[in-house]
């Protein structure tokens, strides 16, 4: 079920989709005698990727997600920064995105961008609470070296004692990462981080599991204050990738809704 799902939702994105109109309405002209109806359908290919290539779209339902939960700006005693109050969790809990496996390239490689910005993130949110463990989730999937000890290895290379690091390996989604992390943290309250976009999502999923999350969004990719440049008058494939992102999180909301998961 887990492949077939990942299977199907391909089918939902961007350029696949746009590709699949596109081809559709070339099939109507080359072979039927809707003319008409092919260039019709072709027209609309050409409009819903233009939307997709530009930033407006992406964006509106991006920001959407992204700021349904504020970021965790922690403070101690000793800061002179203003942010919020630090609370008293035991737990630091960060959600893999994403990893590759392989020995020609660094470590911080092996992770994708994703990952990579979630556990610094996470490691930041540590130091400021030096006595907090730190929950690295994520299984193996599609790789032979699981998202958790990928984490894990980046974590002490760069100074993160191992005694801090509990791995959690056996999830392949972020349904079962709330399930498994369930008995780990009991009723304590706990810090979530994961991405931006797809923290909505997860703080549902582990609410509807009894936990008691507080969201560290990390990861944003729309900016409140975002400066004018001339790129974006034009279309080009970073907002094909923030649609891809958008299409992602709405399709894993509605699935988890329709399920009862959330």
């Amino acid at each position: 079920m887990f492949i077939l799902k990942k299977i199907l939702a391909q089918f939902f994105f961007p350029v696949p989709l746009c590709l699949e109109i596109l081809i559709a309405g070339l099939l109507l002209i080359l072979f039927t005698k809707k003319q008409k109806t092919g260039k019709i359908i072709i027209s609309i290919g050409i409009v819903i990727f233009a939307l997709f290539s530009f930033p407006a779209l992406p964006n509106f339902f991006l920001e959407r997600l992204e700021y349904r939960y504020q970021p965790l700006a922690l403070t101690t005693a000793s800061d002179t920064s203003t942010g919020d109050a630090l609370p008293a969790v035991k737990w630091i809990v960060i959600l893999g995105g994403g990893q590759t496996s392989d020995h020609n390239i660094p470590i911080t490689s092996w992770l994708s961008k994703t990952s990579l910005v979630r556990l610094v993130e996470g490691l930041r949110l540590h130091k400021k609470i030096p006595e907090s463990k730190i929950i690295l989730s994520g299984g193996k999937v599609f790789d032979v070296v699981s998202e958790a000890e990928i984490m894990a290895e980046v974590a002490v290379s760069i100074g993160v004692n191992r005694e801090d690091l509990i791995l959690e390996q056996d999830s392949n989604d972020t349904k079962d990462q709330a399930r498994i992390i369930r008995p780990i943290v009991g009723s304590d309250v706990f810090i979530l981080v994961t991405s931006a976009s797809h923290m909505p999502r997860s703080m549902a999923l582990f609410k509807k599991q009894g936990m008691h999350p507080i969201a560290a969004p990390a990861g944003h990719t729309v900016k409140k204050n975002r400066n004018i440049h001339p790129t974006s008058l034009f279309p080009n494939s970073w907002e094909l990738v923030k649609a891809e992102g958008v299409i992602y999180e709405y399709l894993g909301l509605l699935m988890a809704k329709l399920r009862g998961q959330i």
